[in-house]
């Protein structure tokens, strides 16, 4: 017999739109603005929860109008449950919602939040709290001019940012002259070049010859090339020297299972968003366990989102590369208290849950 005062009684979501500070432009396509869903459950003993669903169409497919259509029906579907049950809840909710992971993510989100609130205990704390420390972050450069660009890094610089996530896969020769740029305006920096599936074998190799010839230092080739071309992966590896990241290519366990055994990656980039909660612990625990490295980044969220994530670096330890910089590429932050960004560090914080607030500014569908 679970505790009756867990039971989930409530759940609202509504839509948010936060504005980009510059269009962030990936291999696959183009946003100016977050269109993401926020959402509060709510407990018999009055614990709130927050959590957000961030759908982003170019990466994953899924769009905001189903997000909210998928929601109705789950949203109503864990009413009843005991939020102490949060695994179950996630594992549910996946199985029933394959092509909706950001909807059942900012479900989960919110169940673990009010769980955690009830509780009294930080986010981080149900995962371990292994790890409890300030961590930085990288920060991403969108693909865009060689003027925009540069002047995009050195404000980043300026603010103590060293490690640049550099989006390319569109145009070998213009990535190049991109990363150029900024390795001669900025010194001690080092790159992250993330191809969102954009390049053939061929173009990442003269792509990574590239770099290596100006002298840039890149630590991380990220999914360079279409997410199910393991072969490439593991090719770009041996012939480049430098660490590939898996991350369209791992959008289940399953898959990651396969780009282990494939030797097609040295990291596997966690995000809630392409799995939900409950597997992305799964995915880092088994990734530790055969011995790759863990990188965890986010689709465009604000801190709530990205707060459970910092939750799972904080909570679960072992992760090397941190990529949560998608709120500080927002125009706005909808969302009081919680962890905070100083500079490219994450301050974590001690109070319950994710220690966030926010109020709903559209339409609030109610489910109870």
């Amino acid at each position: 017999m679970h505790d009756m005062s867990h039971t989930i009684r409530k759940v609202e979501f509504w839509p948010v739109d936060i504005p980009m500070t510059d269009p962030f432009v990936v291999a696959t396509g183009a946003r100016t603005i977050a269109e993401n869903v926020f959402l509060r459950v709510t407990l018999s003993n009055g614990a709130q929860g927050y959590g957000e669903a961030a759908p982003f169409p170019e990466v994953g497919g899924e769009a905001r109008e189903s997000s909210l259509i998928a929601l109705q029906r789950l949203g109503k579907g864990i009413l009843g449950h005991s939020a102490a049950r949060y695994t179950n809840i996630g594992h549910v909710l996946s199985e029933q919602a394959l092509n909706y992971p950001a909807a059942c993510c900012g479900l989960e989100t919110a169940v673990i939040d009010a769980y955690c609130r009830a509780s009294n205990i930080p986010m981080w704390k149900l995962w371990g709290g292994t790890d409890v420390r300030e961590r930085e972050t990288d920060i991403t450069i969108p693909i865009a001019d060689l003027d925009k660009t540069v002047a995009l890094a050195r404000g980043w610089y300026a603010k103590g940012f060293r490690l640049f996530k550099m989006k390319v896969g569109k145009d070998v020769e213009s990535d190049i002259r991109r990363l150029e740029a900024v390795h001669r305006a900025l010194p001690d920096i080092a790159f992250i070049g993330d191809g969102n599936q954009g390049f053939s074998r061929q173009d990442c190799l003269a792509f990574a010859q590239g770099v290596k010839r100006f002298g840039g230092t890149m630590v991380l080739l990220e999914q360079p090339v279409a997410r199910d071309d393991l072969d490439s992966m593991a090719a770009i590896r041996r012939e480049t020297g430098i660490p590939v990241a898996a991350d369209e290519s791992v959008r289940s366990l399953a898959d990651a299972h396969e780009v282990v055994a494939r030797g097609a990656a040295d990291y596997i980039n966690i995000k809630i968003m392409k799995t939900g909660v409950a597997e992305a612990v799964e995915i880092a625990s088994f990734t530790k366990t055969s011995g790759l490295k863990l990188m965890i980044g986010g689709m465009l969220e604000t801190r709530i989102a990205m707060g459970c994530s910092f939750s799972l670096v904080l909570g679960l330890g072992g992760f090397d590369v941190l990529d949560l910089d998608t709120p500080l590429l927002l125009a706005n932050d909808p969302v009081s208290d919680g962890y905070r960004y100083d500079g490219p560090r994450l301050r974590p914080w001690s109070k319950p849950g994710l220690d966030m607030k926010t109020e709903p500014v559209a339409q609030v569908t109610i489910i109870e």
